[in-house]
């Protein structure tokens, strides 16, 4: 007799369903499990036998074969161990076969017959819940399971034992409530900054239409500072947006006890990070951090310092808002739709820009270029906005706080979004949230300029050499500058403002 119990294997975010054969025969007394596992899944014998052990059963003496089908499919990951146990137990009759028909089950046992939380657990259960089966989880991971679905069943056991009695009805288990994360310590807020004025200007233009901000200025200007600010301006998550973030931090393990939350993520990467730790990778191609800031931010401080092929390998996640993570085992494909925030200084010393330093090394502008060197022009060009953060002087920050903070900009910046997701509904574009994300053809049909506007980006066009990428995200940038104003057209003045963007962008290429 053999006993099916169903489970999954994941390729990305993806929970492909396995089935997990069960055979009992006698012979020479073996567990012996097939299906192309790796080293987690061969371990798994040994907790296994240790947690029937704990639970006051013991592997029976035949030869146990388990086979992970479709065998041709790689399989990786602790969450086995569940699924092999319950269809050990299911064979010998400690609990009923039938039992188990319906549910999608995971999670890892210790050796004490506790079970343990695992990654993934919600692309699991949207899996599940999409083939028609319940979810066996560990219950540490059911309350976020719980957010697949309010039809999905969910038992969620802390221990084998417990599960036994639920199947025997000795004991009931309840079914999981979602939950959300606490909100934890405010959040940085924009009236903390003094001076700055332009500089927030052009955070809250980013904020508004999502667009990639690279900050520029010497040491101690307050760029750090202004990027940990800007979360505090961006709308929360919206549900579709919270399943997908979730789905892939679950994979990640990173959703800490089961809770989600509506904070967009918030990514700061050291510079001594990898490629593959910015666009994913290892062994079984795990997310990077542009998916783990998949609608959010990434912020990479001290830009020139990374490696220039991690830099580049930046390019083709920030155009298509997806990376494909390829291995000789596995290829992947990640969501990235991330709004990248960069600062950097202008030079290794800092102060070339400041008026009247003069480098002791070599001349100021051929200091700027060798530090620079590192940025590729095509990866400045995906730039929207580039600024100069100017040093800020005594005298600023001697003055009281600022009256506008946060949460007025939040506000308006709230208020440009809901045109621009209005304006994607009415033209049959509901998956777009932002004009960033907005490909060249619609950006000419939402964004074309007035006359005079239309005069102006075509002398500037040829005056600054703008890439036909370049001549878009101005569309972009002007298309969000008008619904900051709540303009239905776009104006000379907004291309004007787009176009003042462009110019540092085009001088920090130009001496690289």
């Amino acid at each position: 007799m053999v006993v099916r119990v169903a489970t999954i294997a994941f390729e990305g975010i993806e929970a492909r369903p396995v089935d997990v054969q069960v055979q009992l025969i006698p012979g020479q007394v073996a567990f012996i499990v097939v299906g192309l596992g790796d080293k987690a899944v061969a371990e798994s014998r040994e907790r296994v036998r240790g947690a029937l052990m704990a639970s006051g059963l013991a592997m029976p003496a035949r030869r146990v074969i388990i086979n992970l089908a479709p065998a041709d499919m790689p399989k990786e990951g602790s969450h086995f161990d569940l699924p092999i146990a319950l269809a050990i137990m299911a064979a010998m009759g400690a609990i009923p076969a039938d039992a188990l028909a319906g549910h999608t089950i995971l999670g890892e046992l210790a050796l004490d017959g506790t079970i343990t939380p695992v990654a993934g657990c919600l692309p699991a259960a949207v899996a599940a819940n999409a083939r028609g089966h319940g979810l066996i989880c560990p219950a540490a991971c059911g309350p976020e399971a719980a957010w697949a679905s309010s039809d999905l069943d969910i038992i969620a056991p802390r221990s084998l034992i417990q599960l036994a009695n639920h199947f025997k009805g000795t004991q009931v288990l309840s079914r999981p409530l979602p939950a959300m994360r606490a909100k934890g310590a405010p959040q940085p807020d924009l009236s903390e900054i003094k001076g700055q004025e332009s500089a927030k200007r052009a955070l809250e233009i980013a904020a508004a239409g999502g667009h990639h901000l690279l900050m520029s200025g010497p040491p101690g200007a307050g760029k750090s500072m202004l990027a940990a600010r800007l979360p505090s301006i961006l709308p929360p998550l919206s549900p579709r947006e919270l399943l997908e973030v979730s789905m892939i931090h679950s994979v990640a393990g990173l959703l800490a006890g089961g809770e989600l939350t509506d904070r967009r993520p918030f990514r700061a990467p050291h510079h001594s990070a990898s490629m593959a730790a910015l666009t994913g990778g290892g062994f079984y191609a795990r997310p990077g951090e542009v998916s783990l800031a998949h609608h959010g931010v990434l912020f990479l401080d001290e830009l020139p310092e990374f490696s220039m092929q991690a830099l580049d390998s930046l390019r083709q996640p920030i155009e298509s808002g997806e990376v494909s993570v390829s291995r000789a085992n596995a290829r992947v494909t990640y969501p990235a739709r991330f709004q990248l925030i960069a600062a950097m200084n202008p030079c290794r010393c800092g102060h070339a820009t400041d008026p009247g330093y003069a480098c002791q090394r070599q001349p100021n502008t051929r200091c700027m270029a060798q530090y620079q060197a590192k940025l590729s022009g095509p990866l400045l060009d995906r730039f929207d906005l580039s600024i100069e953060v100017p040093a800020v002087h005594a005298t600023d920050l001697l003055l009281p706080p600022p009256s506008e903070g946060s949460r007025e900009v939040a506000a308006r910046v709230a208020r440009a979004r809901a045109i621009q997701r209005q304006r994607f509904l009415d033209i049959g574009l509901p998956g777009l949230e932002t004009n960033s994300a907005a490909s060249a053809a619609v950006v000419e049909q939402m964004a074309r300029p007035d006359k005079a506007g239309t005069d102006l980006i075509r002398e500037a066009a040829d005056r600054m050499r703008l890439t036909a990428r370049g001549f878009h995200r101005v569309l972009k940038l002007a298309r969000t500058l008008a619904d900051l104003d709540e303009s239905d057209s776009v104006r000379r003045i907004h291309i004007a403002e787009a176009l003042s963007y462009r110019r540092q962008s085009a001088a920090t290429a130009e001496a690289a």
